[in-house]
């Protein structure tokens, strides 16, 4: 893309190929950042601005330093597009062509030049237009001063060149975030829905993809931008657009805050601190530049500078003196990703702790709300029958809910504790860390132990773990672990969590490791993929496709990740091809999930969640059980006759009346004579009912008898004779007495 520099010559393009950019509207390149390459140099570099402006073919730069000796040197400069060197050029800044008076010779002390120069026309239409256009180009400049006679190296500095695009921009998190919050409504309704049924949260999880399925998609995301690899910059600004969903969110006032807590706990703010860090640039590690110093950390550079003007063809001196301090820190792996949002290493997991803190606060201070708006209604006027529930269990809600916030948050609470344990710094922080870590696992293993003991006690009496889904107290505690399940699989929340909290380990002890960390994630992910083929174990068909396509993303995520693994020597330009198609992926699997989510609100008005209808029914089926009454008809008139032998003999013509669906089931599974060997029964007399029964059974009998023979006169009641029901009726069928 920027081969045509091969051609430049001057002092002008020499500061044009050290052009970086920092997201101006215009086409323009910016230098934001420098770092020297050369340890023990005679000449440092303080201060390097430059600037391009495509529109008005000038260049505007300010470059100061300090020099230990007077001397004369050449210069030689190296510029690279996606590892590919793109330029090359040595000049003598005391050449006639070339001349830099602030170069000819080096002075003793410091040294500063500032000025604009005017590029030709000819030079500037040579820069291709893609170079303003292409989000984050992963260009690189370096420039290394030689001693004139010995061609020893007495200086080396590097830069970034960018052109101000970026694939880090404030609408893409706001669009993921709210993706994540229209998930969470969607299954907010749901269980508002279910609120007439104890506050329960059931069908939350059941339409894929969930709250719980979307958040932790856009953490993995964010996760892969933690790994210790060399990401180019176009996926390394993407994979911040997600970091809210790490807890990662820039407070200024609250890092402060955090400083302070640390500096009083034992934390050391020296080079740690939010005010260092907006002091100091960021370089991230690369295989680009050989020379590179990755041994040392940080350095620290004093910025004297004495202002010089310059026209095209004129200078002017002038000295002034400032003492800034600023740092150069080469950062990777998680520390460049929170650092790159401004919030220091031994602050991340202070950061996280707080964010949490007041989403639950707000799910506290919410839920109470309303519960009093419920409360006040309830005084005036009567609400909704389906809000009932809620208002009678808003605790065992507002104590789901978190529950569900520590389910989702799990993995990366085990990141951040472990990264607290091995890189922060203050003693109460590292407990603080231990604490919530120990707190969060212990509640997770409760009611992992609370339904496992549930299941054995369901297989002991019932044969069968149903009563997970269909008994109300048991989905109202325990379903927001697997209530998108199939019910032979509600065990799998159980690996997810051990999956979740592999994935944190991983990330937070291989931090600096990057081969060993892509390695052990591409075999949990593949693991956690061939679980999910295997067993295919969600209620719904929809729900076995999207996890599984999930999974699928999250594997082949880790497997370009290894692309840009240092250790593995790939070619940028193959590293940058990958990056692009990442962020494709990645960006696609986004897009399904906001295409389903609006689904998911249409499907939910239409269908109810699989396994609160089973439990509906069920319970409507039991109330009715309950209901049955002698006389009601569900019991005798409209079920199917069953058999009973007269005077020994069994007569298949004869019917006798049924008591309830039970009892006529059982009898209908009897064998073809089920009363061969029985005792014949005496056929009934109204004599040998006289004799009997008692005085008072026989004027109740008379008194609640009703005729049943033809012409409507009444007759002294007697029990009928079945062989003369069967003439009369065809078969006598069954009646309830």
């Amino acid at each position: 893309m920027l081969r045509q520099f091969s051609t430049f010559s001057s002092v002008s393009l020499l500061l044009l190929g050290t052009l970086p950019g920092r997201g101006l509207a215009d086409q323009v390149l910016q230098t934001t950042s420098f770092s020297p390459c050369l340890t023990g140099s005679n000449i440092t570099v303080n201060n390097l601005d430059i600037k391009y402006d495509a529109n008005s073919k000038e260049v505007v730069f300010n470059v100061a330093g300090t020099s230990k000796t007077t001397q004369n040197v050449t210069a030689q400069l190296n510029v690279t597009a996606y590892g590919v060197s793109v330029y090359q050029n040595s000049f003598n800044p005391c050449d006639t062509a070339t001349y830099v008076a602030q170069l000819c010779p080096v002075p003793s002390g410091s040294f500063s030049a500032t000025g604009t120069q005017t590029i030709p026309e000819s030079y500037a239409s040579m820069i291709p237009s893609i170079a303003f256009s292409v989000p984050d180009i992963a260009a690189q400049a370096t420039l290394e001063l030689k001693e004139l006679n010995t061609g020893e190296d007495v200086a080396c500095l590097t830069s970034q060149v960018s052109n101000g695009k970026t694939a880090n921009v404030a609408a893409a998190s706001y669009i993921a975030a709210g993706l994540a919050g229209a998930a969470f409504l969607v299954g907010g309704a749901s269980a508002l829905g279910a609120a007439a049924g104890g506050g329960t949260t059931a069908g939350t999880g059941t339409l894929s993809p969930s709250f719980t399925e979307v958040f932790g998609v856009f953490q993995g995301f964010a996760m892969n931008g933690m790994m210790s690899v060399n990401y180019p910059p176009v996926y390394r600004s993407f994979s911040k657009n997600f970091a809210f969903s790490t807890g990662i969110i820039p407070w200024t006032a609250m890092q402060k805050t955090i400083d302070n807590f640390r500096a009083a706990t034992g934390g050391n703010l020296t080079q740690d601190s939010v005010e260092a860090l907006a002091n100091t640039t960021l370089v991230y590690n690369s295989s680009a530049s050989s020379k590179r110093d990755h041994i040392m950390n940080t350095v620290l550079m004093i910025r004297d500078s004495l202002s010089t003007s310059t026209a095209a063809n004129t200078t002017t001196s002038a000295a002034s003196s400032s003492s800034n301090s600023t740092s150069v820190l080469t950062v990777s792996g998680i520390k460049a990703f929170v650092e790159e949002l401004s919030v220091p290493q031994a602050n991340t997991f202070m950061t996280v702790l707080l964010i949490v803190a007041c989403v639950i606060g707000l799910i506290a201070v919410g839920i109470l709300f309303f519960k009093v708006v419920l409360e006040t209604w309830a005084l005036f006027a009567s609400f909704p029958q389906a809000l009932t529930g809620f208002r009678k269990h808003y605790w065992g809600t507002m104590a789901r809910t978190i529950v569900q916030l520590i389910l989702v948050l799990y993995g990366i609470w085990v990141l951040y504790c472990v990264f607290q344990f091995t890189h922060g710094d203050s003693w109460a922080a590292k407990t603080l860390a231990g604490v919530t870590l120990g707190l969060f696992t212990g509640v997770l293993a409760f009611f992992t132990f609370k339904i496992w003991s549930t299941a054995n006690k369901l297989k002991k009496y019932e044969g069968d773990v149903a009563g997970l889904y269909e008994k109300k107290e048991n989905w109202i505690k325990y379903s927001i672990f697997y209530d998108c399940y199939k019910k032979d699989f509600w065990w799998l929340f159980v690996p997810i969590i051990v999956y979740m909290f592999a994935k944190g380990c991983v990330l937070a002890i291989g931090d600096g490791h990057g081969l060993s960390q892509t390695v052990a994630q591409l075999v949990i992910e593949c693991l956690m993929l061939g679980l999910l083929i295997w067993n295919r174990p969600f209620e719904r068909r929809s729900g076995n496709v999207i996890n599984i396509f999930i999974q699928v993303v999250r594997a082949l995520s880790v497997i370009c990740i290894l692309v840009f693994v240092e250790e593995l020597g790939i070619a940028q330009t193959t590293q940058t091809v990958t990056g692009v198609v990442l962020i494709a992926v990645q960006s696609l699997l986004t897009g399904v999930l906001g295409i389903l989510i609006v689904a998911n609100a249409l499907i939910m008005v239409c269908k109810e969640n699989p396994h609160r209808k089973r439990r509906k029914e069920a319970e409507k089926m039991n109330r009715d059980l309950d209901n049955l009454t002698p006389l009601d008809a569900r019991n005798s008139l409209l079920m199917d006759p069953a058999e009973r032998p007269l005077n020994g003999s069994y007569d298949r013509d004869v019917k006798l009346p049924l008591v309830n669906q039970s009892s006529a089931d059982s009898f209908m599974n009897e064998p073809a004579n089920p009363y061969a060997g029985a005792t014949p029964l005496r056929p009934f007399t109204p004599q040998s009912h006289r004799a009997n029964d008692s005085a008072s059974s026989h004027e109740l009998l008379i008194r609640d008898a009703a005729p049943l023979g033809g012409g409507g006169e009444p007759r002294q009641p007697t029990l009928p004779s079945f062989q003369q029901q069967q003439n009369n009726y065809g078969g006598y069928r069954g009646m309830a007495y």
